[in-house]
């Protein structure tokens, strides 16, 4: 059974730092390109970062400079680094894993960015 845990979010002040985390099983994790999603109240489910199997990136603009998403293919882990934190930050951070046609979520974390 396939399974994409996120943990690491929270609560932080506004400048702050967060680093969720989202493991998984059930998959040939090296051979899958990782990202991170969000999705704020009222508003669609955007791309945050992604990594390929290689290792390149990817980031949305809006978090370029401030986020870095890295991959241990020994601990099938993804970690989302969130530097500088904002207000607008705030969201249900998802995981996302992908191979060909094959896709899986995690179910979310959440980050509250407030003071």
């Amino acid at each position: 059974q396939v399974q994409l845990a996120e943990s690491g979010g929270g609560l932080v002040q506004p400048g702050g730092p967060l680093r969720p985390s989202c493991a998984a099983s059930g998959i040939i994790f090296r051979i899958y390109a990782l990202g991170w999603y969000r999705q704020a109240p009222g508003k669609q489910r955007e791309l945050v970062a992604t990594i390929r199997a290689g290792g390149s990136t990817n980031f949305a603009d809006s978090v370029k400079g401030r986020f870095t998403i890295s991959r241990d293919n020994n601990k099938k882990t993804v970690y989302l680094q969130m530097n500088n934190l904002k207000p607008e930050d705030t969201a249900v951070y998802y995981c996302n894993g992908r191979s060909g046609i094959s896709e899986y979520w995690g179910q979310g974390t959440q980050v509250t960015v407030s003071s």
